[in-house]
């Protein structure tokens, strides 16, 4: 924890040397200090309290955040409910084991009745996920805040997420053109430290041939949870809801679940950013909270190219 706050003030200290405001209209780091000063606390306390009731939601809310951004920027879109006239990103089939919904929404009832019209879901999604990610151990970091909410959510946009069956390169060339250097790719990667991948996910690689990057002892156990149908969970590492660096251990045991984790220790070039995480814990904590702020600030809507939601499930 002490070397998770140093951490933190590092970051935090680097962002006030760059000016505490971002964009044209004012991102900042103390955006609600003054219209809304209860709502980092509000939104820390219901996150923490709902963590120490199911600590496997801190995954579930790192990767809410990550679906969120990738589609359309970080404005909330994926909060969104379908409609008669359209399916929106939360019912595809890459957002399926996306959950923690009802949390957001008790975050955002608390806050319309403390500052109706105020902080809006987008800035509530990139909240959680940052406290999730320390509740769970890992780095202290902040955020900016000012995002406004999206008005657009729909099915063929998540086309553009991420597929697990991704190898090295591919992964470099996509992260690379949303900005991102292939370190901050492997460093937003290890966010698998938290969680579980569904056996839809990773059950090709156990087809004849078996995936020959697999350990063989590792390849059977994917296998027995295989034996439990396409639902059935694996945990990307051995601390599922801790936040550590044995995600990229796994990797160097060949003990990684998707493809798209393995393939990272395959590639000569990301392979020696995985040793490096493997071996040095804050550097991948110093490397993670900075990609996590970056990634928070992709294509957001300011001023009025967005609003601020009174239901995080519709636009107003």
């Amino acid at each position: 924890m002490v070397l998770a706050n140093f951490l933190g003030v590092v970051l935090l200290m680097e962002l006030i040397a760059g000016g505490y405001r971002f964009g044209a209209d004012g991102l900042s780091m103390n955006y609600y200090v003054f219209n809304c000063p209860l709502a980092e606390p509000i939104v820390r306390s219901t996150v923490s309290s709902a963590l120490q009731s199911d600590p496997t939601l801190a995954a579930a809310l790192v990767r809410m955040h990550f679906h969120d951004c990738w589609i359309q920027g970080c404005d909330g879109s994926i909060l969104l409910d379908s409609t008669k006239d359209n399916t929106a990103e939360k019912d595809s089939p890459g957002n399926l084991s996306v959950r923690g919904f009802e949390l957001i929404d008790d975050v955002k009832e608390q806050l319309e009745n403390q500052c109706p019209g105020v902080v809006s879901c987008a800035d509530i999604v990139a909240m959680a996920a940052r406290e999730a990610v320390s509740w769970s151990g890992g780095p202290v970091y902040d955020i900016p805040k000012g995002r406004k909410d999206g008005r657009r959510s729909k099915i063929e946009d998540t086309i553009n997420l991420p597929f697990p069956t991704f190898n090295a390169s591919e992964l470099v060339r996509v992260f690379g053109k949303r900005g991102f250097s292939a370190q901050y790719m492997v460093a937003l990667s290890g966010a698998h430290t938290l969680g579980v991948a569904r056996c839809s996910s990773f059950k090709t690689r156990l087809s004849d041939p078996v995936d020959p990057t697999m350990d063989s002892d590792f390849s059977k156990a994917l296998a027995k949870t295989c034996s439990g149908g396409d639902n059935a969970e694996q945990s990307f590492d051995v601390t599922r809801n801790n936040f550590d660096s044995f995600y990229f251990q796994a990797l160097q045991r060949k003990a990684g679940v998707l493809f798209s984790d393995q393939t990272l220790y395959n590639n000569p070039e990301t392979k020696a950013i995985v040793n490096n995480y493997a071996m040095n814990q804050a550097m991948f904590f110093l490397d993670f909270q900075r990609a996590m702020v970056k990634m928070s600030l992709l294509d957001v809507k300011e001023g009025s190219k967005g609003e601020v939601r009174a239901d995080c499930r519709k636009v107003n």
